[in-house]
This record gives C-alpha cells, sequence and structure tokens, in this order.
C-alpha cells in the first residue's frame, strides 16, 4: 500500500508535542483497538516501531519470573529486546528452528527450575524453508504457564484471514500470546502495534517507559494507519490475490528460464547465483537495467532477493525475469 500526503486528511499537526503517557495522538485508540480486531486480540497498543516495542517490552517482561527460549529463525529486532531482558538477569537459550522436540527438553527444564518458558518466534520468516509450528509453541507455553511472543511483521496484512497475521492463520487467537508487528511492510505505514489479552496490554501501557519518554506515533502516521485498514476492509483481499498471482508468475518464469529460486508463496523471493559469479557486478548490472534486488550471501551461497508487490504488473515480472536471465548469461 502506498499513502500520498493528499490521501492523509485529518491531521493539523504532525506531533502533539507529548509523550503517549500524557496525551494520546487523536485516532490512535481506534487504530489500535481496529488492528486488534484484525488479528483476534482483546487489545492493543501502537508504538513508533518494532525496536521500540521489543526493547520496552522486554523491559517489562525482565521482571518476571521468565527463561527466554529463541527460535534460531527470530529476526534481529525482536532478537535485541530478548538480550535486554537477558541484561535484566532473564536467562537465554536460542532453540533450532522449529525444533519442537528441543523447546520442549528446554521448557520442562526450566519450568522444574521454577521459571516460566517465554518463547521468541517470529510468525514468518522469510529465511527459512518452513514456517514454525505456532499452534504447537501455543500450546507448550501454556501447559508450562508461559507466554508466546511472535514479531508478526512478515504475515501482518499479509497472511491470515482479511490479513489478520499468524494468531488466524494458526488458529490460535485464545492462546497465551502477545504480538509485536510492523505495520510497513503489507500496509506501506511505518507503526508498529503490540497485541495480546486486555490485562496484558494494561500492564505494558501503564509502565512503558517509551510511552514516558519516547515521541509517540506522529499524527500523520496513525492516519495511515487508519487509511491501511480502511483500504484493507474494502480491497485487501483482492490485492493479497494479486500478490500471489505475481509471486505465481515470477516462480513459473524463473523454472522456465532454468534459473534457481526459493521463497516459496511469500512475496520475498531469491534467485541463487552460478558459483563463482560476482555478487556486486550481478547485483549493478540488473539495476543499471532498472531491476532493484536486495544483495545477499547465506551459507555461502551468493543470491538476490526479490521483493514482489501487489502493484506489480504482469508485464513488470517478465520483464524482470528477462533481463536476470541475459545479465547472467553475460556475467557466466
Amino acid at each position: 500500500m502506498r499513502h500520498p500526503g493528499s490521501a492523509l486528511d485529518g491531521w493539523d499537526a504532525l506531533t502533539l508535542g507529548k509523550p503517549a503517557a500524557l496525551q494520546e495522538v487523536p485516532g490512535a485508540r481506534e487504530v489500535a483497538a481496529a488492528l486488534a480486531r484484525l488479528q483476534g486480540c482483546a487489545a492493543a497498543t501502537l508504538l513508533p516501531s518494532t525496536l521500540h516495542l521489543f526493547w520496552d517490552l522486554f523491559g517489562m517482561l525482565g521482571r518476571e519470573r521468565f527463561a527466554v527460549l529463541v527460535d534460531a529463525a527470530a529476526y534481529p529486532v525482536a532478537r535485541w529486546g530478548a538480550e535486554r531482558a537477558a541484561g535484566l538477569g532473564l536467562p537465554l537459550q536460542t532453540f533450532r528452528h522449529g525444533d519442537l522436540a528441543e523447546l520442549g527438553r528446554l521448557a520442562l527444564a526450566w519450568h522444574g527450575s521454577g521459571r516460566r518458558p517465554l518463547i521468541l518466534a517470529d510468525g514468518y520468516s522469510p529465511e527459512a524453508d518452513r514456517p514454525p509450528p505456532l499452534a504447537a509453541y501455543a500450546a507448550l507455553a501454556r501447559r508450562h504457564d508461559g507466554l508466546l511472543l511472535l514479531d508478526d511483521t512478515q504475515a501482518l496484512g499479509l497472511l491470515g484471514r482479511h490479513g489478520g497475521g499468524s494468531l488466524r492463520r494458526h488458529g490460535i487467537e485464545d492462546m497465551p500470546v502477545l504480538v509485536g508487528a510492523s505495520l510497513a511492510k503489507a500496509f506501506g505505514v511505518p507503526l508498529a502495534v503490540l497485541a495480546g489479552s486486555a490485562d496484558w496490554i494494561r500492564r505494558f501501557e501503564r509502565i512503558s517507559e517509551t510511552r514516558l519518554h519516547a515521541s509517540p506515533p506522529s499524527r500523520a502516521v496513525v492516519v495511515a494507519a487508519r487509511r491501511a485498514l480502511r483500504l484493507n476492509a474494502v480491497c485487501g483481499d483482492v490485492l493479497r490475490r494479486t500478490l500471489a498471482q505475481r509471486v505465481a508468475q515470477f516462480r513459473a518464469a524463473l523454472r522456465a528460464a532454468r534459473l534457481p529460486g526459493g521463497g516459496g508463496a511469500f512475496p520475498v523471493q531469491w534467485l541463487a547465483l552460478p558459483p563463482d559469479t560476482d555478487l556486486a557486478a550481478a547485483h549493478a548490472a540488473l539495476r543499471h537495467a532498472g531491476v532493484l534486488a536486495v544483495p545477499q550471501c547465506r551459507a555461502g551461497q551468493a543470491r538476490l532477493a526479490f521483493l514482489l508487490r501487489a502493484d506489480h504488473t504482469p508485464a513488470d515480472v517478465a520483464r524482470a525475469v528477462r533481463i536476470m536471465a541475459h545479465e547472467l548469461k553475460e556475467l557466466t
């Protein structure tokens, strides 16, 4: 989604000049409530970014008798929050992505020593071969009086019923789960939301440090989020279907061109480069030809990542793959 200035009516000043703890930005409560409903949660609150969110949230959770158990595929921003909790004295361990047996052993051991498992995972990670078994994670957290904490940035607005994200997709709305997510991916709004039970959200807002010491989201951003949710209700399902078609077209075109790629059905797709291909040269050649990609190196494999959008046309996708095939042939 895109939100031009001409579409963002309803605000007359960028900031109130006050922290959220003193006065909420107009419309913030309504947007938070709408995001809570979309995700299947009882309550939600807004923050300027997921960095603010996870730093602040782990500061609160660091006061509890938790042991932090981190899925190895978790995104760095949420990990930075977990590191703050470790600095406050909570034990922190990482387990293999999706390894329920290993997680179960860790959770049982920490519960036996008097600590509740706090399981940190991404709702969806483009870097992983498969999504984590979130329903099993949540059930394990409940069994040991723990909590599942999700970074749902990749999934919110894209996966689940009406784009409601991982709770909707996995049917775990009533489990002991807190969800932090940015709206900057599918919804195109630089804003974060923390959603969960009414009790957890009340506790967070009562002792939040960033709501007291940092600037709240700007009024323009809150208006943009309100517009994104309105668009999602009107045409979000159509946009998601269109995006799925573009992804399928991209993958089919790669296969037809005999180019090795990956990414599943997710709009973050990647192309594996042949051995000894100069990654910087390949990236520069595509950029010069008008195709933007993200250069990456994973486990010694050079590759280029591509971010597909619903406003890409079939002609855009066909042209991009045609250019890739031509440029790689020139480089090898």
